[in-house]
Formats: C-alpha cells, sequence, structure tokens
C-alpha cells in the first residue's frame, strides 16, 4: 500500500512517515500544495493524508483539484482548525476523512486502516464498461458473456484502465502501478502489453 503524505511541518512529516513506514506502508512525502497536487496526479496512491494549512496552495484547493482530475482515491485531511464549518468545507471539497492536530498516532493509524479497508471491499466490486466485465474476485474476464483469458500482467493493466476511465494515463503512471518501477523512456513494453491486450479483447468481436 502507498501513501501520499501532504504536509509542511518537517517535525510533524517525519513523524507520520516513519510511523507509517514501521506499519509496512510505502510514503511520499510532499512539502507543499504545488508539489502534492502534481504528486497526486502523476502517481497512483492507495490513499492521501493532505494538511489543511499548506504553503502555495491551500489543502482544500490541492482536494478539489485533485477530484477534478478524476482522482478518486480517499483522502484523510489533517488540521488544527477544528471548526464544524471547516470540516463541512473539507467534506464538501471532497475528503473522506476528517482528523484534527494535536492527534495521537494511534487514531491516526486507525483511519488509515478503516479508509484503506473501505478502498479495499469498495474493489472488489465488479468493474464493466459495455459488455466487458472484470470480476476481482475471482480474477476473471469476459465480453458478452464469453470467458477471456489473461496473463497476470495483463489482467492488472486492464483492471487499472478500468479503474480510472476518464482520466489521462501516462507511461510512467503504467509502469508504476503495473510493474511496480520507475519507467525507462527507451522499452516500448507498456506499447506490447497493450498491444495483446487489445487483441484478445477485440478477437472476433467490435473493438473497444
Amino acid at each position: 500500500m502507498r501513501i501520499l503524505l501532504v504536509e509542511d511541518d518537517k517535525k510533524v512529516a517525519s513523524f507520520i512517515h516513519k510511523g507509517l513506514e514501521e506499519e509496512g506502508y510505502a510514503v511520499d512525502v510532499a512539502p507543499d500544495g504545488d508539489t502534492g497536487l502534481a504528486m497526486g496526479l502523476d502517481r497512483v496512491h492507495d490513499l492521501i493524508v493532505l494538511d489543511v494549512m499548506l504553503p502555495k496552495k491551500p489543502g482544500f484547493q490541492v482536494l478539489r483539484e485533485l477530484r477534478q482530475g478524476s482522482v478518486a482515491t480517499p483522502v484523510l485531511l489533517l488540521t488544527a482548525r477544528d471548526t464544524v464549518e471547516d470540516k463541512v468545507q473539507g467534506l464538501d471539497a471532497g475528503a473522506d476523512d476528517y482528523l484534527t492536530k494535536p492527534f495521537a498516532f494511534a487514531e491516526l493509524l486507525a483511519r488509515v486502516r478503516a479508509l484503506l479497508r473501505r478502498r479495499t471491499e469498495a474493489r472488489a466490486a465488479k468493474l464493466q464498461i459495455s459488455d466487458l466485465v472484470l470480476d476481482p474476485a475471482t480474477r476473471s474476464v469476459a465480453r458478452g458473456g464469453e470467458p477471456i483469458t489473461l496473463t497476470n500482467r495483463e489482467f492488472a493493466l486492464l483492471e487499472y484502465f478500468l479503474r480510472n476511465p476518464g482520466r489521462v494515463l501516462t507511461r510512467t503512471m503504467i509502469a508504476d502501478h503495473v510493474w511496480d518501477y520507475n519507467f525507462d523512456t527507451g522499452t516500448n513494453v507498456i506499447d506490447v502489453y497493450v498491444n495483446y491486450l487489445r487483441k484478445k479483447i477485440d478477437a472476433g468481436r467490435e473493438p473497444k
């Protein structure tokens, strides 16, 4: 599981970063709103922990722009502002949960686990576009009711595409999610696998 932490306070960021890594999570850290937005749009994360009071771009604005960019990743807001109005503003902007400072790491961790658990449960639902259906629970794919046999890599690639409809996916994002390494611009491995996938999905049918 990879988490994006957007926090400008170095001590707080270090405290959260260290704690999450000790729990087995991979953590990317952004020190300001602009960097956090760029990282949120460019890389796929399972959860975003976002401070509200950030330099360069406030957390609420970062959140709105992430949602406008079709990023559906769960977001946990962190802030010292605990008024009802602030909480409503954050939730209306697209946040999934809200934690006020100061907080105990145990509470942060509990909220992180709850959001990730909710995301995992949601990801178990079948994904469908027209007559193409992917079932994450059984790791099966069918089109028009006819099963399609895919390799593990092809399945992961198709699932990634179906989970991000309408979102522009760069080669780096695809490589990072499906292959889990930094993409080498000198290779055409993604093009090759997309071609494999298209041939299997469209075999004897109208192209998708």
